[in-house]
């Protein structure tokens, strides 16, 4: 009987961690959370029948009802809304924020590990400056001299986005640097030299799509963090600040005690945002890294 040769087809390493992924009950729920949270936040403020700048003095304070299905603020908005609102806000922080420094670490990272020597050297020890300063009293110290210099709220949250980033890229940096010098040593940059390929191409095109495991992972808990810095600045009046609400912003209603006691549905509904939202991203982010991770064995 004459034998039949069967011919598998290997499945791709981005298959194979998206079926990893998928088995990860924890990182699907997060994903599916994060997904509803986002919508929530980008069309539900179209199906609102109130404005974000709608006041009624009349009907302010007032507990969760049929009409204010989360209650109203001291100038009577409508704290469903500015919820939603503030979600857009606090999301678009976390990411551009997190696109800024994935866009620095990544490329200083692979710039150093490529060219080591002084190139290696004089980056690194930037980093261990970044890595030796306070982020959170510099931020502080940033968003005062924001607010002395009375920068228009519009404008002051591309300003956060700007810094938060500019603070953040450092960890990825190393991280990226680690692995390029892993990966220059390799049989395929050796084909790379005797082609005589541009450095540019060697770094972008052969080198950085290997470490994109490693950037996906890190910008996932990057917006986590970015979403809890940008969160923190606000609370404490010097991030977003009103009347353009964010999550952050809208709990500085906790610093009255009165509120706090009495009135829970100024500060809850926010806070409960936040940590829903922070622990998919986390759970996404646990669950990419045992995807990507080439170590992994299929369970």
């Amino acid at each position: 009987m004459q034998e039949q040769l069967k011919i598998v087809k290997a499945e791709s390493p981005w298959k194979i961690a998206i079926r990893r992924f998928a088995r990860n009950r924890l990182a699907v729920i997060g994903l599916v959370i994060l997904v509803i949270m986002s919508l929530i936040c980008v069309f539900g403020p179209l199906f609102s029948p109130y404005t974000i700048n709608e006041t009624d003095v009349s009907n302010k304070n007032q507990a969760p009802n049929a009409d204010y299905w989360l209650g109203t603020d001291k100038l009577g908005r409508d704290i469903l809304l500015r919820v939603m609102l503030a979600g857009r806000i606090s999301l678009t922080v976390g990411l551009v924020a997190t696109a800024i420094s994935v866009a620095i670490g990544a490329t200083l990272g692979a710039v150093a590990g490529f060219y080591r020597k002084y190139a290696d050297t004089i980056i690194m020890r930037i980093a261990d400056i970044f890595l030796a300063l306070p982020t959170l009293p510099i931020l502080i110290t940033l968003g005062a001299i924001l607010s002395d210099l009375k920068v228009e709220p519009g404008k002051r949250i591309y300003f956060l986005m700007l810094i938060i980033g500019l603070l953040g890229w450092v960890s990825l940096a190393r991280l990226v640097r680690s692995q390029i010098l892993t990966l220059r040593e390799q049989e395929f940059m050796q084909a790379t030299e005797a082609l005589g390929l541009r450095d540019n191409r060697k770094i972008f095109r052969h080198l950085m799509p290997n470490t994109i495991p490693i950037i996906i992972v890190s910008a996932t808990l990057g917006v986590a963090g970015a979403i809890i810095t940008e969160s923190t600045l606000s609370f404490l009046g010097l991030g977003v600040v009103p009347p353009t609400p964010s999550w952050g912003n809208m709990i500085t209603a906790a610093n009255n005690l009165i509120d706090f006691r009495k009135r829970p549905w100024l500060w809850i509904p926010p806070g409960l945002c936040i940590l829903i939202t922070v622990t998919a991203i986390n759970l996404i982010g646990d669950g990419l890294r045992d995807a990507l991770d080439p170590k992994m064995k299929n369970r």
